[in-house]
């Protein structure tokens, strides 16, 4: 629905449909969150319709004459005006999620969180050397490259954000490329499920040799 589902999603702990159709948010910061959230997404349609508009009226389709050129100029009018609106809106919303963010950060800081294989697999590559979030100038799709070379997905490298396990420096454009290096929290969790992994190992290796020697030791007795 928009860019910042996956925020709303990570900092609330709730799916957007369920953030819709609940009667009354449970707190107000929860409630201005839905409210921004709403607005960005009517934004977003906005922008969408008048863009396909403006490619509609510059398709072919229509002959071009005066009245055509008013109609793209009012076009062009009007999708400003909207991106302009979803623009508006999204600083809303990204204000409105900083206290849940925060929050959210604060309590996974010294802990850190649990790790699916997936997120074990993109903070391990992005570790050692940190990685580049860019924007190709030529098809402007968006592409997470580690220093080792591996790649993540964008959904990836957000949902890392909304836990906050990484952090990326927004003040550099994204055709220049964004670094994007572990907090304190990813580098926990890291650590975390890397001990985790090591033990699980021990115990598979240990069970049989216990296993074993509890069978040998009643002999040994008798």
């Amino acid at each position: 629905m928009t860019s910042l589902d996956e925020r709303v999603e990570g900092a609330t702990g709730r799916s957007i449909d369920d953030l819709w159709c609940e009667a009354e948010p449970a707190d107000a910061v929860t409630a201005r969150v839905v409210t921004a959230h709403r607005e960005l997404s009517e934004a977003a349609m906005a922008v969408t319709f008048n863009r396909t508009l403006l490619q509609r009226l510059a398709s072919g389709e229509f002959e071009v004459d005066a009245h055509l050129l008013k109609r793209i100029a009012r076009a062009c009018d009007q999708l400003e005006q909207a991106v302009d609106r979803r623009d508006l809106v999204t600083a809303e919303l990204l204000h409105a999620l900083r206290p849940l963010e925060e929050a959210a950060l604060a309590r996974t800081r010294d802990a850190g969180v649990y790790l699916d294989p997936p997120g074990f697999a993109a903070l391990a590559a992005i570790a050692p050397g940190g990685a580049v979030f860019r924007e190709h100038l030529l098809h402007h799709r968006l592409a997470v490259v580690c220093a080792g070379g591996e790649r993540i997905t964008g959904t990836m490298l957000r949902r890392l954000e909304a836990q906050g396990l990484v952090t990326r420096d927004e003040s550099r454009p994204l055709h220049v490329g964004q670094p994007v290096t572990l907090t304190q929290a990813g580098r926990n969790s890291l650590s975390r499920a890397h001990n985790d992994t090591i033990a699980k190992a021990r115990a598979r290796r240990t069970g049989p040799v216990a296993a074993r020697l509890s069978d040998v030791a009643p002999q040994q007795r008798r």
